[in-house]
């Protein structure tokens, strides 16, 4: 079987967000295994409109492509309001097809670690015909933030990260089968 492809999904358009600090950590462990092939793909980069307002914006196309070339996923999830960012759950919801039968990771940071965000996203991807994994590295912005910014984590987390992402691969693996 041909490798993997596991998006690393940058959750959030935020001006002054750590989310691409977090996102190229995670891809720097990836790197480092040779069972897929692991990229970053940052919503803010598709310039996606909002659902319901038009269908013929060229970044839902492109959105749609891109997630269709994915066999797996992972979600930068920062916890803003107890839930996911709007521009993510935007971004969840103008693809449906594109997401069946995919295996998705969660990596959350917030003042609890994300938690709550990451509760909502995975009822949003079960809904979705996603299968999240267990493993949840949660990231917190009191020990792994410098004044909340610059994202300087604790060793303790690569075993999580790892663990997740084998879980992730297995599940894709497996998945792929049924598409």
């Amino acid at each position: 079987m041909a490798n993997l492809k596991i998006g690393i999904i940058l959750g959030s358009t935020r001006e002054g967000r750590v989310s691409p600090q977090v996102g190229e950590w995670v891809k720097g462990i990836a790197d480092q295994r040779s069972d897929a092939e692991y990229e970053i793909v940052d919503i803010a980069d598709f310039n996606l409109p909002f659902l319901g307002t038009t269908s013929e914006a060229e970044g839902i196309k492109k959105w749609s492509e891109k997630l269709t070339s994915l066999d797996g996923f992972v979600f930068i999830v920062q916890e803003y309001n107890h839930s996911i960012t709007g521009a993510l759950k935007n971004a969840l919801d103008l693809a449906r097809d594109e997401w069946h039968n995919k295996a998705a990771g969660i990596v959350s940071y917030g003042s609890t670690g994300g938690a709550r965000a990451a509760e909502h996203l995975r009822g949003i991807l079960a809904e979705l015909q996603v299968a999240d994994v267990r493993t949840h590295p949660t990231l917190s912005l009191f020990t792994d933030f410098e004044n909340f910014s610059e994202f300087k984590p604790a060793d303790l987390h690569l075993d999580n990260v790892n663990t997740m992402l084998d879980q992730v691969n297995a599940w894709s693996g497996a998945l792929k089968t049924l598409r």
